[in-house]
């Protein structure tokens, strides 16, 4: 039966299966610690992503699209090399400058330190010869002109001096209610930089990647002041975990940042301006996503085009009382992916998928050999038959440990080798753990099996470079 589907999978991924229309060139677009759950198309009923939104509408929808890291550099070295914990073969690149591409980096793709490399402009752990030309987006970050709160110490201040900046202890509670209209904001400057590409580019008979990298809503959450008047206080959301949601996850589970550790506890109402400044990132995000994909249907390559917009992983927001990422919860782990083909049918599938499947969908789209190295697999089946599914599950390696997620089940095992299993019909806000629960261990032990295949591909992550900033 494995053989037969694996023939399937194999037969419909071949390039010879493609929308009606031909691709030509395809436009990524990219996110950053954005959770999938906060987008109007993915069900937020507050966030305001009208673009995104009128995308995912002529797009395919990927309901369950999960991430290979939980920090920006794993997360986004393994989608570029479709490679789950290493960076053999080219770059996506590489791999289509090699076949005729002109390829091109705006903004953050591989690894930048936000904000250390947004402040000064530098390419952070960028690969310069995976592009034909790369422009990078600087801006003042938390230096920003406007109202300063360091939320988890209640601060709030118009003065530059005593802000937090790269490398500080509590950055990622900084937000900025920014004069002006947003203008010199890095994301901002992607999307200028981005739009005079695509015009460059409809001269050219040349075939074209170009990949935009978005920093917000990464910390330090900055937007224009008005902007935060869209989303008023009373109406955020305030996370609130059962009574003792941290007993029956390990201690190599937690985040390092809580609730509690941080000082946000003392503070509710700031922990709905966290909500308030993240919800604004994002639709600032999405302002820029849209006029990039207004410029890009005016110079009418929309129709020859493929659209990818997907982030390198989610965010925690005080859910189970974390903050940020690098854990396995599916706040972090689940990511959004939307895929726009000229000619393609839109639609929502809920199959498995990885970050992994970008490099090799691409291949297909434009005819190209994949290299051997891939560990991806094409999302061209599901393109052109939302029903249909490429994977029984999806691998999340992590630094502390690794993740499988099935249809029903997700389960992760520690080099301590403490474990979390929960059964995501009956508690998707994973808030009980059944590792330990006898009814249940036949089934984790075939998922501890399952994970140890997967965890075979490839061996832990080393020589990092720091993450943060």
């Amino acid at each position: 039966m494995r053989l037969l589907v694996a023939s399937l999978i194999l037969l419909l991924a071949s390039p010879a299966i493609r929308s009606e229309e031909p691709i030509q060139n395809v436009l990524f677009l990219v996110s950053d610690d954005l959770k999938a759950s906060v987008l109007g198309c993915y069900g937020d009923p507050i966030c305001q992503t009208p673009n995104l939104d009128k995308l995912a509408a002529r797009g395919m929808v990927f309901e369950r699209a999960y991430c290979q890291g939980l920090a920006c550099h794993p997360s986004r070295q393994s989608f570029m090399h479709s490679r789950y914990v290493d960076d053999r073969g080219p770059t996506l690149g590489e791999h289509l400058i090699a076949n005729g591409f002109y390829s091109a980096r705006v903004g953050k793709i591989f690894h930048m330190r936000v904000p250390g490399d947004t402040m000064p402009g530098t390419d952070g752990n960028d690969i310069a010869a995976c592009w034909t030309q790369r422009f990078n987006c600087a801006g003042r970050e938390s230096h920003t002109e406007g109202l300063y709160r360091l939320l988890n110490f209640d601060i709030a201040t118009r003065e530059q001096e005593g802000r937090q900046t790269a490398g500080d202890r509590d950055r990622m509670f900084i937000t900025v209610e920014a004069d002006g209209d947003g203008s010199d904001q890095p994301d901002s400057i992607a999307a200028d930089k981005t739009i005079e590409l695509l015009r460059q580019r409809a001269e050219s008979e040349t075939p074209f990647f170009i990949a935009t990298g978005f920093v917000r809503p990464h910390y330090p959450h900055v937007s224009p002041a008005e902007m935060f008047l869209d989303y008023p206080l009373d109406q955020m959301p305030l996370p609130e975990p059962p009574p003792g949601d941290l007993d029956d996850i390990p201690k190599i589970a937690q985040s390092g940042r809580t609730s509690q550790s941080s000082g946000m506890a003392k503070y509710p109402d700031n922990i709905r301006r966290m909500w308030q400044a993240y919800y604004t990132n994002v639709t600032f995000m999405d302002q820029q996503v849209g006029r990039i994909l207004d410029e890009l249907e005016r110079l009418g390559l929309d129709q020859s085009t493929a659209v990818v917009f997907t982030s390198d992983h989610g965010y925690h927001l005080g859910e189970h009382h974390f903050w940020q990422k690098s854990v396995l919860h599916e706040e972090v782990i689940r990511v959004p992916l939307i895929v726009a083909t000229p000619g393609g049918a839109a639609g929502r599938s809920t199959s498995l998928v990885e970050l992994t499947d970008f490099y090799p969908t691409v291949c297909d789209w434009v005819g190209v050999e994949k290299p051997k190295t891939l560990q991806g697999l094409s999302l061209q089946p599901i393109l052109d038959n939302p029903e249909a599914s490429i994977r029984d599950s999806v691998y999340v390696p992590g630094d502390r440990g690794n993740a499988i997620r099935t249809d029903r089940w997700a389960y992760f095992r520690y080099r301590t080798n403490d474990e979390e299993l929960y059964d995501m019909d009956a508690d998707p806000g994973q808030f009980t753990n059944l590792a330990g629960v006898g009814e249940f261990a036949e089934e984790k032990a075939r998922l501890a099996q399952e994970l140890s295949a997967l965890e075979s591909r490839g061996t832990r992550r080393n020589s990092l470079p720091k993450q943060g900033d």
